[in-house]
């Protein structure tokens, strides 16, 4: 444990179940010319596993700019306050699930299905609209609101070297009338990824999808699940 994977050049997974602990979402790393942005920050008991596989990249956490937040369930939210406490980095988040991240809601987090308590915390940067581009040294972020799993989900898209690198947590749901869910929302927001064409897909729990063919044939899946 604790030993990061690179999946493109400058982009690491550093958290999750196999890699850190049972209960973390994905947690991913990309090196913006030194400038570094973590995807979602892991449900919280594992920081120092994270943090360890990011100095085992040769990276110092001090170096993280910023958080950026798939969306707001404990699992993938847990340890920002430990990051953003330590190393001053800033939370990103969009608006429609930043409240619940702001007051520590219970239920809207999840944290009740984990036995855990997130603490109310400061989101820096609340994401509005459709689509914000985030730059951090040369590289353009492209978050893009999915609606679905929750109000505000949303999916970061990096272009790096001719691949197209897709952060799309937890595309497989689940949908719960707790999460705020909405099934049709999130059959819109696969079709707009599907349009996209990556060809690499990180996903939240289920592993690292390579090749435009394996990543809309996981897509598609969940789509024909759910017009059944």
């Amino acid at each position: 444990m604790g030993e990061g994977i690179e999946i493109h050049r400058g982009i690491y997974l550093v958290g999750g179940p196999n890699l850190t602990h049972s209960e973390d979402a994905t947690v991913f790393l990309i090196d913006c010319d030194g400038e570094l942005v973590m995807i979602d920050s892991g449900a919280g008991r594992s920081v120092s596993r994270i943090e360890q596989a990011i100095r085992n990249l040769n990276y110092d956490p001090a170096d993280i700019a910023a958080i950026i937040l798939t969306h707001c369930h404990i699992d993938h939210i847990g340890g920002a306050p430990h990051f953003v406490g330590n190393f001053g980095c800033s939370l990103v988040a969009h608006e429609l699930d930043a409240e619940a991240i702001e007051k520590g809601d219970p239920l809207q987090t999840a944290a009740n299905l984990y036995g855990s308590v997130f603490p109310p915390t400061p989101v820096d940067v609340k994401l509005e609209g459709d689509e914000e581009i985030l730059s951090f040294g040369r590289q353009e972020l492209r978050c893009i609101h999915t609606p679905g799993h929750t109000p505000g989900s949303i999916s970061v898209l990096v272009d790096r070297e001719g691949t197209r690198v897709l952060f799309g947590q937890d595309i497989h749901g689940p949908f719960m009338r707790a999460f705020r869910s909405d099934i049709e929302a999130w059959k819109a927001s696969m079709r707009k990824l599907l349009e996209l064409e990556p060809d690499i897909l990180c996903e939240g729990h289920f592993g690292i999808f390579k090749s435009k063919e394996r990543v809309r044939s996981y897509i598609e899946s969940y789509l024909e699940q759910y017009e059944r």
